[in-house]
């Protein structure tokens, strides 16, 4: 069963974790009856998905013949040991994660003005310094790979979203488990501890 503690509703909240993250899972009707499971780079922008690829093969097949598809985003930024709660049992044990589950359908986009707007996007978010031409349709040296790339939007049906930092814990556990990140100092255990202070539902309310 789907706990409603961990349930993420605040549209911006998620709005942020897509517009940081680069990597997602694409889900797509195979042709064989399987589902088939796709990894790769996206941009979200003005409200979509957006990824691009090769214009034949197996993943092109597979939207030209179904346009519904899922995608899902997700970051895990600690793993819980059981000790930090229990000296004993290995029940206790746990993941802290941030996932965006989007159910869509998509459209193969052939408008080259916004295939520069897309990759530009993209551009912006997976190399931020810079170091290119801006990506132009009256750029010679663009048209090629803009006419020769297929560019993907999933326009979504629904969203939902799931931030586990917690939020179903009494305070003493809490308590324990932040410490005891606090001591580790892992790469983002710092990081996780902000995350719980913020969603938890008694710091809040200190």
């Amino acid at each position: 069963m789907r706990r409603k503690d961990f349930e993420q509703l605040d549209e911006q909240e998620v709005h942020e974790f897509l517009t940081e993250r680069s990597y997602g899972v694409l889900g797509l009707h195979g042709e064989d009856g399987w589902p088939n499971l796709v990894p790769l780079n996206f941009v979200y922008h003005e409200g979509n998905i957006y990824f691009h690829g090769s214009k034949i093969g197996q993943k092109i097949n597979d939207l030209r013949a179904n346009e519904k598809v899922s995608f899902a985003v997700a970051d895990e930024y600690a793993l819980i040991p059981s000790y930090l709660s229990d000296p004993k049992l290995a029940c206790p044990a746990t993941a802290f994660f941030k996932s965006v589950l989007i159910r869509g359908h998509t459209t193969l986009i052939e408008d080259m003005e916004e295939k520069a707007t897309v990759f530009s996007a993209l551009m912006n978010k997976l190399q931020k310094e810079g170091g290119y031409a801006p990506i132009s349709v009256h750029d010679p040296d663009y048209v090629p790979q803009l006419k020769g790339t297929a560019v993907v939007k999933i326009e979504v049906d629904s969203m939902s979203a799931k931030f586990k930092f917690g939020q179903n814990w009494n305070e003493t556990r809490r308590r324990k488990v932040e410490q005891g990140l606090q001591q580790r100092a892992a790469a983002r255990d710092e990081e996780t501890v902000a995350l719980m202070r913020k969603y938890c539902p008694a710091h809040r309310e200190e």
